[in-house]
Parts: C-alpha cells; structure tokens; sequence
C-alpha cells in the first residue's frame, strides 16, 4: 500500500498531563484546537474522552470535502493518542513528551493511504505541506488554550 504522511511539533508551556487531557476531551477541548477554516464539525458519536471515543469529523481544506469516522485509541495512555479512520486509510496519531514540569513537546503525525496513478502521485506532492499547515494553526491554539 501506499502512504504519505506529515509530521508537526511544537513545545507548549504546560505539563504534559494537562496537554494530554485537553487532547483526550472531544466533548470541548479537542474542538477548541480545530482551526474552524478547516474543520467544519466535530460530532462524538460515542465516548467522548480517550479511548473507545468515536468521533465524525467534517473538513474543507481549498474547497475538497473530507468525512472522516475516527476510533480513538490510546496505545500509550497519557502519552499517546491516536485517531484512525481504516475505511480511508488514514491515522493520526499526537504524542506529548513532558521536557520538565512545565513544558511539553506535542508532536502531531498523520500517515494517509494514497490513491492509485496520478492522483496518489498528486496527493503525495501536494499534502504533506498543507497537512503540516493545518498542525501548526492546531498546535498554536492548543497553546493558547493550555497556556492560560
């Protein structure tokens, strides 16, 4: 199969366990983070905090529609999150590592199936770098928000 992905980080001035808990609310916090240009809607289908939450999360990125029906998981409970949508192929996945007490760095990373020919071809060229785009607006409102 083939992939692209896009990778973000950012050191925020709060603890990792705060970051983490603002990531893991999908009920208010998580949304709180979304640029609104890009994200459309944020409904919690079930759960609503970490994992077994599942989440329909609508976008519009330069006029192309994107629905997404996402599983949260945590394979490293309040270090890890990640948020997968297998009948697309794509898996985002925010780490928060604690650099002291009062710092954290979140780095956010999504590996997407591409499409096949020219298309693929296409996404793999053009992606990446409005996927990191978007990370940087959502890491810099995640520090406003965990930095109050």
């Amino acid at each position: 199969m083939r992939t692209y992905q896009a990778q973000e980080s950012a050191v925020i001035r709060a603890s990792a366990a705060h970051v983490y808990s603002i990531l893991s609310d999908y009920h208010e916090k998580h949304r709180a983070i979304l640029p609104t240009r890009y994200f459309k809607n944020l409904q919690v289908v079930k759960g609503g905090q970490g994992a077994g939450t599942v989440i329909d999360v609508a976008m519009d990125v330069y006029g192309q529609q994107f629905n997404y029906h996402m599983t949260v998981s945590e394979p490293e409970p309040g270090r890890i999150l990640k948020e997968e949508d297998p009948q697309v192929g794509l898996a985002t996945t925010f780490t928060v590592d604690p650099l002291n007490d009062r710092e954290s760095k979140i780095t956010i990373q999504s590996v997407a199936k591409a499409s096949p020919g020219f298309k693929g071809w296409v996404e793999k060229l053009m992606t990446p770098s409005i996927m990191r785009r978007i990370y940087r607006e959502q890491l810099a409102q995640l520090a406003l928000l965990a930095e109050k």
